[in-house]
């Protein structure tokens, strides 16, 4: 005797013949099982799950608790109903009676949905599971030297490939081993449109291995218009924070067939460079009188320079018995000489300049604009803000003084200069 025959009696006592009772009482056991499975599935999620909650807030360890946050205990949860419903469809049917359809066929449609349903549980399972690690792995030192976001990427691209195939083999009725076959038909296809996957895959490979770049560095890729922090590495883009708050997104093989400046090393090391130049008209270059050094005596800085200068210019054109009056065979001081020592030592005193790097104050090449002099020197602080606002004080202050050495920047004229011109002729 069938165990759920009470069902059919039931339905005999309506009326109904033997056949049409016998398919109702499967549609009821059917319905019955659906109804059971998902009781149980609400219970579990909402005891299970709330214990799990609880049991793992109370540990002191990370894993657990992103392993509640990535929601892999949940995912697995729905197992549990296709797990029911496997067990005990094969009681919705007598195997006794001789229904007027193939109930073996029903079955069988009902595990490969069964099937289908669990494939793509394990497939979120999965992932979930990645993604736990990644959130987990970011919590460790290493994160900051290595970003594996990209090679999580790519596991994710073939555990996809790996669950579609399986997914397929199911719906087609054909072993996994035919639908790989058939795929490696369209191998060239693949490889086009995973294109940019592949490349992606090879430069982080070599991004992680040459150490080239990380999350949290800054960069610089102009022919990306891309100038700012690296928020996050992809298997296929990298994105990239502007300092005006655009977000820049860029291919990641373009970080190895393309240049691009990392300001890493700068921030390590505790300065920022600053390398500007100013132009200065080279009609006002000449030799310091003795009213000038006179003035420029006054300048603490330049008190010790003069003198310890005008002694070893003294000294040399005594040796090579020229007059000091005489301009074109003696040696002198002149203003520009003096003026790029003179910024020199500022820069030495002022307090955010790193005193143990490069400080150079040198003249370039001269053009048509005039005469460059190039300061070059690295300042302490390297954020933007103050970092503009420190060199644009110091050049505030070269600005304002170099008129006291009587020489004048070079600048193009302008239309107040023709007309002064203008109103003087």
């Amino acid at each position: 005797m069938h165990l759920f025959d009470f069902l059919k009696d039931l339905y005999l006592e309506l009326g109904l013949s033997d056949i049409y009772a016998e398919i109702l009482k499967s549609i009821t056991l059917f319905l019955f099982i659906f109804i059971f499975a998902s009781i149980i599935n609400l219970i579990v999620k909402k005891y299970v799950i709330w214990l799990i909650k609880k049991i793992a807030k109370k540990t002191t360890l990370k894993f657990d608790d992103i392993i509640v946050n990535q929601k892999l205990i949940l995912y697995i949860t729905h197992l549990v109903p296709a797990a029911i419903i496997h067990l005990l469809i094969k009681f919705v049917f007598n195997p006794d009676v001789k229904y007027p359809f193939d109930y073996q066929s029903i079955l069988d449609i009902v595990d490969n949905l069964i099937l289908l349903y669990v494939l793509i549980i394990l497939w979120m399972v999965v992932f979930a599971a990645i993604n736990a690690f990644h959130t987990l792995f970011k919590t460790w030192a290493i994160s900051e030297r290595v970003d594996i976001k990209g090679f999580l990427q790519l596991i994710k691209v073939l555990v996809s490939i790996v669950f579609i195939i399986m997914l397929v083999s199911v719906i087609v009725d054909k072993k996994p081993g035919a639908i790989l076959a058939a795929f490696g038909a369209v191998a060239a296809a693949l490889i086009f449109v995973f294109k940019d996957t592949l490349l992606g895959f090879v430069a982080g490979i070599q991004i992680a291995a040459n150490k080239m770049l990380k999350p949290g560095d800054w960069i610089s890729m102009p022919d990306m218009n891309a100038d700012g922090t690296v928020l996050e590495i992809g298997l296929t883009t990298v994105k990239i924070q502007n300092w005006d708050k655009t977000i820049s997104t860029v291919p990641t093989y373009s970080l190895v067939n393309q240049s691009f400046a990392n300001w890493k090393g700068m921030e390590e090391s505790g300065g920022r460079r600053f390398k500007k130049s100013i132009f200065i008209d080279v009609n006002s270059i000449k030799f310091c009188d003795e009213k000038m050094i006179d003035k420029l005596k006054k300048f603490y800085l330049l008190r010790n320079y003069i003198e310890s200068k005008q002694l070893e210019i003294s000294e040399y054109n005594k040796s090579k018995a020229v007059s000091e009056e005489t301009i074109f065979n003696s040696r002198r001081l002149t203003n520009i000489g003096t003026f790029r020592k003179y910024i020199e030592f500022y820069l030495k005193e002022n307090k955010f300049t790193k005193k143990d790097f490069t400080i150079l104050v040198r003249q370039l090449q001269v053009t048509p604009n005039g005469l460059p002099l190039e300061i070059y020197v690295f300042l302490t602080e390297q954020k933007w803000i103050e970092y503009e606002e420190i060199q644009s004080d110091i050049f505030d202050y070269i600005f304002s003084v170099i008129h006291e050495f009587d020489l004048k920047l070079f600048q193009n004229p302008t239309g107040f200069d023709f007309r002064n011109f203008t109103n003087k002729t």
